[in-house]
């Protein structure tokens, strides 16, 4: 039976298991090459020209691939800051430094996870921010992103507002996970932009 929220629209665990079931469906080129043009699209956001720290992540699975993006704002000069997670689900981070500084890292049964290798620089190293670039499975004409569930980016961004601190949060997805309309509860946030790989949208809240 299928869970519907209000409205008899889809709740969230629908909806994901649909868009993860999308994403299982490509092949390791459809990825690579999906990578490749996020990366372009995403250097000619003037948010990222302007930046000096970046919080990112490592790609996995069938999410649309980061490095290529992750090496090119390196090569820019740009702190690149990358997830740890934590028992907890929180988020320590360490800096990028490279292909080479990554580790593979399985919790417990979860898919593994490439994390930086080196220092950690606590949970409030995202606070240094300019651009947060957030994983998700759909972002809606609001801006209101759709994530996997487990609410470690929900508490970055509680994180941030606590601190004051406001970076430019970016979305990075597939052309056909930008939709007209996600569930949300109170605790969501907008974004201020999505990239896919056939360009970027900002939305009002940016």
């Amino acid at each position: 039976m299928e869970h519907v929220g209000r409205a008899g629209q889809p709740d969230k665990r629908t909806l994901r298991q649909g868009f993860l079931a999308a994403r299982s469906g490509l092949t390791e080129d459809d990825v690579r090459e999906a990578g490749r043009a996020l990366a372009e699209r995403a250097l000619e956001l003037p948010e990222l020209a302007r930046a000096r720290t970046v919080a990112a992540y490592v790609s996995v699975g069938g999410e649309p691939g980061t490095l290529a993006l992750l090496d090119a704002l390196r090569a820019r000069g740009v702190r690149v800051l990358l997830p740890v997670l934590l028992p907890d689900n929180d988020l320590d981070w360490g800096e990028y430094a490279g292909p080479d500084s990554l580790a593979r890292v399985r919790h417990g049964g979860r898919m593994a996870l490439f994390e930086p290798s080196g220092e950690r620089l606590g949970p409030d190293a995202v606070t240094d921010a300019d651009v947060v670039l957030l994983p998700g499975l759909a972002v809606d004409a609001r801006g209101m992103r759709l994530g996997r569930g487990g609410g470690s980016y929900d508490r970055v961004l509680a994180r941030l507002q606590r601190a004051g601190s406001s970076p430019r949060l970016v979305v990075l997805l597939y052309d056909t996970e930008v939709v007209a309309r996600v569930p949300v509860e109170a605790h969501d946030k907008p974004v201020h932009a999505v990239v896919t790989p056939s360009g970027a949208r900002r939305f009002a809240s940016g």
